[in-house]
């Protein structure tokens, strides 16, 4: 049994009545407690100690049950809502299909069956779809696969030489990439964690490497004024990439367009290529591309880069 402590025994005691308080024209509930009370240095210390255990006692099993966490159901709610995804995340139903049938050094190794998200990505879906029907008045037939990572698979899209590079640049105008990119950042502000994961099939939209622009010196109208040089390129969006594994590293840079629904099989085989090993340790790459040599950059565009010849030998929309 718990034993009331010696304090709570003569604390009566040691308190005085109201009619010992002398007359003063202070209010006594104004009065200090050091003018009524005089304890001992032991007595304080036993009485902190007893109110210390009451106060820390556990709750028990009744007393928990009166009193259960979350009583107001505010704190579970809100929890509850920040788990909740955004509808435009939720809503990955094909809307329609696409094939792609590749061939590795002219061998033809299987078919490659896309659905297409045309409901979360219009914009994208839409670019994509006339690139592989051929409307755009170009397709993505006989055009090489030109990066193999180890999570992902990069087609060269329609960068290429010649009219092939004209008709890109037409098709491909700063407006429609402005679009793409648009839908990119209301994906990536909507939908929380990795977008493309394992079979997703996106749209490279922008270059997150990119440098920003130089400035320089130019001389218009007999006066100096300072204008900007880019420094590379962006992206045409017209090249496309297939993730073998979860890639998180493709979401600062690629739009989510559909998901591979037939031959993942192809996509391996793909990704089993040999490529151009990276040399980006050596010193000599190094100090060449610090001080801005062109065949650094040449050979920087090689690495990861297959050995066979991977292509798109015909491809198209489903009905």
């Amino acid at each position: 049994m718990w034993q009331t402590p010696k304090l709570f025994q003569f604390s009566a005691q040691l308190l005085p009545s109201p009619t010992q308080i002398p007359d003063s024209p202070i209010s006594p509930s104004t009065l200090s407690f050091k003018q009524h009370c005089h304890f001992s240095r032991r007595d304080l210390t036993i009485f902190t100690t007893t109110s210390s255990l009451l106060l820390l006692k556990p709750l028990t099993k009744a007393e928990a049950e009166e009193n259960p966490p979350y009583a107001d159901g505010n704190e579970k709610q809100s929890e509850n809502s920040n788990t909740i995804p955004n509808p435009d995340c939720r809503d990955k139903t094909p809307t329609k299909k696409a094939f792609l049938d590749i061939s590795i050094d002219g061998k033809p190794v299987g078919r490659i069956v896309i659905g297409l998200f045309g409901n979360s990505a219009p914009a994208g879906v839409a670019k994509f779809s006339d690139f592989l029907s051929g409307a755009a008045g170009i397709s993505y037939r006989r055009k090489e696969f030109v990066k193999i990572m180890p999570n992902y698979v990069q087609h060269g899209g329609l960068r290429s030489y010649g009219v092939d590079a004209e008709l890109a640049k037409t098709t491909g105008g700063n407006s429609a990439i402005e679009r793409l990119r648009d839908e990119w950042e209301r994906v990536n502000g909507n939908c929380q964690g990795t977008k493309n994961l394992e079979g997703s099939v996106s749209i490279i939209v922008r270059d997150p490497l990119k440098p920003p622009p130089k400035l320089k010196l130019v001389a218009r109208e007999g006066k100096l004024q300072i204008d900007e040089e880019e420094v590379g390129t962006e992206p045409n969006g017209t090249e496309f990439t297939i993730a073998t594994k979860d890639s998180p590293e493709l979401d600062a840079a690629a739009l989510v367009v559909g998901r591979v629904l037939e031959g993942m099989e192809v996509v391996q085989r793909i990704g089993q290529v040999k490529t151009v090993q990276e040399n980006t340790s050596s010193p000599y790459f190094r100090v060449a591309k610090l001080i801005g040599d062109k065949r650094a950059v040449v050979a920087e565009r090689g690495f990861n880069r297959p050995y066979a010849k991977v292509v798109v030998s015909n491809c198209g929309l489903l009905d």
